[in-house]
């Protein structure tokens, strides 16, 4: 099935945690808690502002991202369970290398590496 979230919403599909945590102690399934990261599956056209502008969206299909716990509605489409939030809902889109590691970089509103 085919489904493109409308306005400045995405649909996004959670990235699972690994078994093992730092320590080597594996937690059960009904004691872990949902993860707060995932991959954006589809995003909407952008938002409309009241004068009739459309924004475009930072966020694209593909995107790897951070978000709130309890952001978003769940929905199940062929049997995956999926989420659609608001672009405000991010908290952050996780880069893949190649950013710098400079404290003034991070003032400018550049990601940095921990």
């Amino acid at each position: 099935m085919k489904i493109r979230p409308l306005h400045d919403r995405l649909l996004v599909e959670r990235l699972e945690e690994k078994e093992v945590k730092k320590g080597g102690i594996i937690i059960p399934d009904t004691a872990k808690e949902k993860p707060q990261e995932g991959k954006v599956i589809a995003v909407g056209n952008g938002k409309v502002t009241d004068e009739g502008k459309k924004i475009p969206l930072d966020v694209k299909a593909g995107d790897k991202i951070l978000f709130g716990k309890y952001s978003g509605s769940e929905v199940k489409l062929d049997d995956k369970e999926y989420l659609i939030m608001r672009e405000e809902d991010v908290l952050a889109i996780l880069a893949q290398g190649g950013t710098t590691n400079s404290a003034s970089s991070a003032n400018r509103g550049d990601s940095i590496d921990n």
